[in-house]
């Protein structure tokens, strides 16, 4: 079986690297560290899981694939890293065919899925921290939720680390070891080299910095988070404050119920700010903080004067489509790349490994031709219907 080198123990690198463990390759998996890194995308406290994705079919059923292992990996690992309690994504004006909230509760109901119309005043009862008046109508997915992000790469690590994964910690990566168009392992800033038979380039929002050639077709982004400590908790609690996505595709705010922190996540899932992940510009900015207080007037007045305790930019790896990036480069054999989240990876952890793997192996998955290579796709061919421009 191969060697397979994985840079980056993110969730792409560290599900893709037990996959391959699983599979019988030699795996080693490569990061500078601490894990899960400070400055990682998946690492936060939350993350959204959900099978809302508009008229999508194809991330739908991967979704409901991953909702299903989600639960599976909660038994597994004695974890509640995934909560239940629901995924709502509403608007202020009336849905009407072609909005994402419109499409997403067409698609979930002609699949079955458990979910009401939020069109009716005696629905909005159930959630007092709300503005009723403003938001008129949209869709709730009962059976969806969010998992516990940081937690999850934590448990994961150890998992890779148990199955026989070769982790070095503590390792930063400098650069292809390449030769006449064949990469035939990496450099490391420290001067040492590893070899290997694959190279797996699961870096995230450092892809196209670490990687020069691939600025053509990724672009890293920040996007604000803010984690406020309510004055009335009970407002905001799980039972009666789901998941949530305010009129996403205009505003591009989302937000979580009270964490076990007891802190309220609100975060905006927008074009956001360029950037590398480790800029000294990679902070949240007092514009940004106005834009969270006009939409809390509007939407959440018990927030309004809530203390923000925590700021954090989110990093994405961003496709020129929105689609997710998991191909061999056709100009350097044996060279993998799994990146550009866009900001929605984080839900397909459980499904992404497989994935991945099938593409390290060559093997067929007709998911593989959506996230194929493809240079060709234009800036601004974007799919992610539920993210404001």
């Amino acid at each position: 079986m191969s060697r397979v080198i994985v840079v980056g123990a993110g969730i792409n690198g560290v599900t893709a690297a037990i996959e391959l463990r699983r599979r019988g390759h030699k795996v080693t998996l490569i990061d500078p560290g601490p894990l899960p890194h400070p400055l990682a995308a998946s690492t936060d406290i939350s993350k959204a899981i959900r099978a809302a994705y508009g008229a999508d079919e194809e991330y739908t059923e991967l979704a409901e694939r991953s909702i299903e292992l989600w639960r599976a990996w909660n038994k597994e690992f004695g974890l509640e890293l995934y909560q239940e309690v629901g995924v709502m994504f509403v608007r202020r004006q009336d849905m009407k065919p072609g909005d994402f909230e419109y499409e997403s509760f067409k698609t979930l109901e002609q699949r079955g899925h458990k979910i009401q119309r939020m069109n009716s005043a005696q629905l909005w009862k159930r959630f007092p921290a709300w503005n009723p008046e403003l938001y008129r109508d949209g869709v709730l997915e009962l059976e969806a939720g969010y998992v516990e992000s940081g937690r999850v790469v934590a448990t994961l690590i150890e998992r890779a680390k148990s199955t026989g994964v070769e982790l070095h910690e503590s390792a930063r990566f400098s650069q292809l070891d390449e030769d006449d168009n064949r990469v035939k392992g990496i450099a490391l800033d420290d001067g040492k080299r590893i070899a290997g038979d694959l190279v797996l380039m699961t870096v995230g929002a450092w892809t196209p910095y670490v990687l020069p050639f691939t600025r053509k077709f990724f672009r890293a982004t920040g996007q604000p988070v803010f984690h406020l400590r309510p004055s009335q908790p009970e407002l905001f609690a799980p039972e009666c404050f789901p998941v949530f996505g305010a009129d996403i595709s205009r505003m591009g705010y989302y937000g979580f119920p009270l964490s076990r922190e007891g802190v309220v996540k609100i975060a905006n899932h927008g074009r956001g700010r360029e950037m590398p992940p480790d800029s000294p510009e990679r902070v949240v900015t007092a514009a940004d903080e106005e834009q969270l207080r006009d939409f809390l007037r509007s939407t959440f007045p018990a927030l309004v004067e809530a203390p923000i305790v925590y700021t954090r930019v989110c990093m994405y790896c961003d496709t020129h489509d929105g689609n997710f990036w998991i191909a061999r480069d056709p100009e350097r054999k044996g060279l993998v790349i799994a990146a550009g989240d866009c900001g929605h990876g984080f839900k397909f952890a459980p499904v992404l490994g497989g994935i991945i793997a099938d593409a390290v192996e060559e093997k067929p998955n007709p998911l593989l031709q959506k996230f194929r290579w493809r240079p060709e796709v234009p800036l601004g061919s974007g799919t992610d219907v539920a993210r404001s421009k």
